[in-house]
């Protein structure tokens, strides 16, 4: 039966999978919104319908965890709304540990469950062997087991799906190919098909592996890449048992589920193919590849170590199909940064059906409200940048994360493809000098620098790494003498225009509009009063402002204070980020080194805290900021790009053996030392300034209106439900990495969110949120006793409500 085509809908969602089933199903129910769902052969017919349908649920991130146990909710009780079964069996996970480092993994990642409310359990290999008799166990350590875990037929929920959609009301049109938008501006106006044109006030793009050709046609950049993913259906196995859990034995790069009484299986390569880097064909509809059994073999062979019994088991299909992956193994929502009213939802690495239903709910949300409900930010579309745009790159990184997917997940592991991208002036200089470095956006950071005779490079392990000697030596000369960071990679913006001031004033929590050369440390808020930004915001003139963020914020910092300039606003934001190098100069000996380069006065009187003077060094005009990251007396120096080198090099004339390079490793045990926040981490959009006792930098003593602060007065009349708090464990032998869970007289009030080494306190040092309904004071906090569970072991911790260095920030401010 054909469909008419309606003229107009508040939202067309493009793609029939189950990512643009499930958005069109809450953007229905939840919002009540006029819907139309566009695919373009049938539903499911791209690459969910081939999906393997594991549904796991713990994840890094507490909200990304929150969002597949979503899922699982939905999917049980999704066949009681709509009379359409979905497959969900609730088999629970096994996944297996067969060496220590795997184990530790495995703790810590038990201690995560803890900490987000999840159930999750350590089994010894004989407790597997009774869970699943034709395992073969002898090699293994133990393994985890998520008995709330399963899976689902992935055609199943989508059809469900798309039935509950219907039913309140949404409208879904198959066979209605995209050929385009109709533009104005950055916006999207209407939708082309090959059926017509839908005029449309906003378009979710959930197009799988077509989500790239679909956002090009509208300028938006979707970075993915479709992997040839295979697996194999099994005849059945006698003996199995109908709800056996599912596997995932990541040491052998293998996963197994039961399905009609045999096994499907299949697995994550170290050498996996990409299909395609052009265009993938519109006309691919219930397709897949031809059975490729020599590239499977590593799968097989893996697997009949695992269940001997495949050995007499005959192979019932081979499904070779494209999955979509992306180029750091996160999915893709939100809002495009580069048009104004299209969202995407893609790359699911596959997981699309254990995030589908997730997802769904938070894309509808943030389509209708235009703000992401929660701290998505691993997921955001707006965590890449121009680099994301070169299809080579992406692929080649692509396929370096899906190689990963099952591998240990190592603290501080980098990626090695694309690199070097991007690099400073300094990166020779820097890569003589010993550096090790790290990519953070493309950008080549020193992370650490090698002694004479020591390689410089990273030996991963779950306890201290190689460089933990070499940070510690940088962060004591950082608190000696001083220390020389290159942060060239930070991003930057200007602002100018006759309406600048109060453009920021608007966006920023802080007050903007301070006389010319102040230095303001400022976040800015969601409708929710969370933090979407953390950064600084310079006054060059009366109308010019300069703005300074973290490198791997580059494009959200820019589109959130972009997209919420009040309209009619006269003020332009430029991303000047490559036209500035940074240097970093910080350390009791900092003035001193600085006086030696300039003719300025630099003294305490003539250049106080929190202000910017423009130096002469080496010849060059240097913007000079005053502000520090690590608890010391210092300058930030943002040099013309092209007189970096200059400058570097008058600056470690200047300080001889009294000025010592550092990087990023020692930066960050620096500032967990002095308790500065960090973005992403200690502070999200699920955080309010006052939560994380940042109130202080929030104006609302005074009258001037800003973004979040309607939400941000609610809650200053309410009890404060959390606490950001610093900790010390007692036992000095303790790693640290975040997610650790906080006991409070026993019982569970928090988790880490961040973690590492203090070495002027010789002491593992931790941040996270004690929580409580009841509400949460200082002495709250102070009047109890606390552990923190680390990998399963529980050690005795203390709390910090001020710096552990110079608490009265007497050093920072002479």
């Amino acid at each position: 039966m054909t469909q008419d085509l309606p003229s107009h809908a508040d939202v067309i969602v493009i793609g029939g999978g189950i990512i643009g089933c499930s958005t069109a199903y809450h953007l229905a129910r939840d919002h009540k919104l006029n819907v139309v769902l566009l695919e373009q052969n049938r539903l499911t017919s791209g690459s969910t319908w081939h999906a393997a349908g594991l549904v796991g649920q713990l994840r890094s991130s507490a909200s990304i965890t929150q969002v597949l146990k979503y899922s699982v909710d939905l999917y049980k009780k999704l066949e009681a709304e709509t009379g359409l079964q979905t497959g969900w069996k609730m088999t629970g996970c096994l996944r297996l540990a067969t060496n220590a480092d795997r184990w530790t993994e495995f703790k810590r990642l038990a201690t995560t469950a803890q900490s987000f409310g999840m159930e999750m359990h350590l089994l010894s290999p004989a407790e597997v062997k009774k869970m699943w008799p034709l395992m073969e166990v002898n090699d293994l350590v133990g393994a985890s087991w998520l008995p709330t875990d399963g899976q689902a037929s992935p055609s199943d929920i989508t059809q469900a799906l798309a039935k509950g959609a219907r039913m309140h009301g949404a409208t879904i049109i198959e066979g209605a190919r995209v050929e385009g938008f109709e533009m104005a501006g950055n916006r999207i106006t209407a939708v082309r098909t090959v059926k017509g044109t839908i005029r449309t006030e906003k378009v979710v793009n959930c197009g799988g592996m077509w989500a790239r050709q679909i956002g090009a046609m509208a300028g938006v950049n979707v970075p993915l890449q479709p992997v040839k993913h295979q697996y194999v259906i099994t005849e059945k196995i006698p003996g199995l048992a109908a709800d056996a859990a599912t596997i995932r034995d990541p040491d052998r790069l293998t996963y197994f589920k039961e399905e009609v009484g045999g096994l499907v299986f299949g697995g994550y390569e170290p050498d996996p193919i990409a299909w395609t880097e052009g265009d993938v064909p519109s006309t691919f509809e219930f397709q897949l590849f031809e059975d490729d059994f020599e590239h499977f073999e590593q799968h097989m062979e893996a697997a009949l170590a695992r269940v001997p019994a495949l050995a007499s088991t005959g192979i019932k299909q081979m499904i070779n199909g494209p999955e979509s992956f992306t180029p750091d193994g996160n999915f893709i929502l939100g809002q495009a940064p580069e048009c104004a009213n299209m969202f995407v939802g893609a790359g699911f690495n596959a997981f699309g059906i254990a995030s589908g239903g997730g997802a769904g709910w938070v894309l509808a949300d943030w389509v209708a409200r235009n703000e992401a409900p929660m701290d998505l930010w691993t997921v955001d579309l707006r965590r890449f940048a121009d680099m994301h745009k070169d299809r080579r790159f992406v692929c080649d990184r692509t396929l370096e994360a899906y190689g990963k997917h099952y591998t240990i997940g190592f603290p501080h592991e980098e990626y090695q493809s694309g690199r070097p991208r991007l690099v400073s002036p300094l990166y020779d200089r820097l890569k003589e000098r010993g550096a090790c470095f790290g990519s953070k956006l493309g950008w080549e950071r020193p992370n650490w620098f090698a002694k004479s005779g020591q390689a410089p490079r990273d030996e991963y392990s779950m306890g201290r790494q190689n460089w933990f000697a070499n940070a510690g030596d940088e962060h004591r000369a950082v608190r000696g003498t001083a220390g020389l960071f290159d942060q060239s990679s930070f991003a930057k913006y200007e602002m100018t225009g006759k309406d600048a001031t109060a453009a920021l004033e608007w966006i920023a929590a802080n007050r903007i509009g301070k006389p010319v050369g102040s230095v303001v440390y400022t976040q800015m808020l969601n409708s929710r009063g969370g933090i979407e930004c953390d950064l600084t915001v310079t006054r060059l003139a009366e109308d010019h402002y300069y703005i300074v963020t973290g490198t791997g914020f580059r494009t959200h910092d820019f589109h959130w204070i972009k997209d919420h300039v009040p309209a009619g606003s006269t003020c332009a934001l430029a991303d000047v980020t490559e036209d500035w190098g940074t240097l970093v100069l910080m350390g009791p000996k900092a003035r001193d080194i600085l006086a030696a380069v300039t003719a300025e006065d630099v003294s305490n009187n003539a250049f106080p805290f929190a202000q910017m003077r423009l130096l002469t060094i080496a010849g060059h005009k240097v913007r000079a900021l005053r502000v520090t990251y690590v608890g010391e007396l210092g300058w930030e120096l943002h040099v013309p790009i092209a007189a970096t080198g200059d400058v570097f090099d008058a600056l470690m004339a200047a300080g001889g053996d009294g000025l010592a390079l550092a990087g990023y490793r020692a930066l960050e045990s620096l500032r967990l030392e002095k308790g500065y926040r960090a973005w992403g981490s200690d502070i999200t959009p699920n955080d309010t300034p006052f939560e994380a006792g940042l109130g202080w930098a929030v104006k609302l003593k005074g009258n001037v209106d800003f973004q979040g602060r309607a939400a941000l007065e609610r809650k200053a009349a309410e009890p404060l439900r959390k606490m950001l708090t610093g900790f010390t464990t007692e036992r000095e032998d303790i790693v640290l990495v975040g997610r650790e869970t906080i006991l409070r007289n026993g019982k569970l009030a928090g988790y880490l969110t961040s973690g590492g080494y203090g070495y002027t306190v010789g002491r593992p040092v931790g941040y996270g949120y004690v929580r409580n309904p009841e509400g949460v004071t200082a002495d709250y906090v102070m009047s109890g006793t606390y552990e923190l569970v680390v990998a399963r072991e529980t050690v005795k911790a203390v709390p910090h409500l001020a710096p552990l260095v110079d608490p009265t920030n007497a050093r920072i401010k002479a």
